[in-house]
């Protein structure tokens, strides 16, 4: 069963940068390590359950070899960056991959995978893609690391200065969500949504609900981040929205650190939001939602 969103892989030009970025953003951000024979590697931000990965290329060349001409990295580093994969979390993948054969979604075998960290922990996880008869921007991960044993490869894992606790929703922008959602809803075995009015991405929005967390498929019916993403780059995963102890303790931290205040917003929810933009968050936006 799929459990919840596992994190959302922002993929970044410069590492080090990117690093910089999310800690003025607030978050606790460290590197992960290296990933052998893949030419990239990355860093980690852990939440309660689920965390933020910022991925680069760190050897062209090894990565090239690795991934081939239908890698695509090196591209979509060089339109801007941002969210390129959302990773759902499996308890039984090689379950959850029959699942999704039997409703005739072209889904990859399941396949082992590990790194280590930089202070010596490996971490082992089962992973599958969708194929090109289903082009979506998911991957499935089931962890066989535990998560207690995760998150020790952060120092103070789930501490952020900006008070970000967890995941609230992931979103994708199309240009057409009734009939993207349908799609999600074949490949995830969830019921569609009916679709409702958000009023901070000002746009018309399905929300499929993953355990605690939600994966938002979205159309733009205004000027907003949504249309913007869609302009920029086309239909794929452009917002990541935290909730937070304190907006305010977010705010101050930003501004010591030489952010500019984030635009805000009131959810459908009634609830008051900011945004950091993309040239602030590694080519992403990223959201924050909670009290003052």
């Amino acid at each position: 069963m799929f459990t919840r969103i596992d994190h959302v892989m922002i993929c970044v030009p410069d590492l080090a940068r990117g690093i910089t970025q999310f800690i003025n953003l607030g978050f606790n951000m460290h590197e992960g390590g290296a990933h052998p024979g893949r030419g990239t590697h990355n860093a980690i931000a852990f939440n309660r359950d689920e965390y933020i990965e910022l991925l680069a290329i760190r050897d062209p060349a090894e990565y090239t070899a690795a991934a081939g001409a239908g890698g695509g990295l090196t591209d979509f580093i060089a339109k801007g960056g941002g969210i390129r994969y959302i990773v759902i979390q499996s308890d039984n993948l090689a379950a959850d991959v029959t699942a999704m054969r039997g409703r005739g979604v072209d889904v990859s075998n399941v396949v082992e995978g590990s790194r280590r960290t930089p202070a010596g922990l490996e971490l082992k996880w089962k992973a599958a893609t969708l194929g090109a008869q289903n082009p979506l921007p998911l991957v499935f991960v089931e962890h066989l690391t535990p998560v207690e044993m995760r998150r020790t490869q952060v120092p103070g894992a789930g501490a952020h200065p900006n008070g970000a606790t967890v995941l609230d929703r992931a979103y994708i922008v199309t240009d057409n969500a009734e009939a993207a959602a349908a799609v999600y809803a074949k490949v995830l075995g969830l019921t569609q949504p009916a679709l409702v009015k958000g009023t901070v991405i000002m746009s018309n929005m399905a929300v499929f609900q993953i355990g605690a967390t939600g994966l938002g498929v979205v159309q733009p019916y205004a000027d907003g981040p949504a249309a913007e993403a869609l302009a920029r780059r086309g239909p794929g995963p452009f917002q990541a929205l935290y909730r937070t102890t304190s907006m305010g303790a977010a705010a101050r931290w930003m501004q010591e650190h030489g952010l500019p205040p984030l635009p805000r917003g009131i959810r459908n929810t009634g609830e008051h939001a900011m945004l950091a933009t993309p040239d602030l968050a590694g080519g992403a936006y990223i959201a924050f939602v909670g009290p003052e």
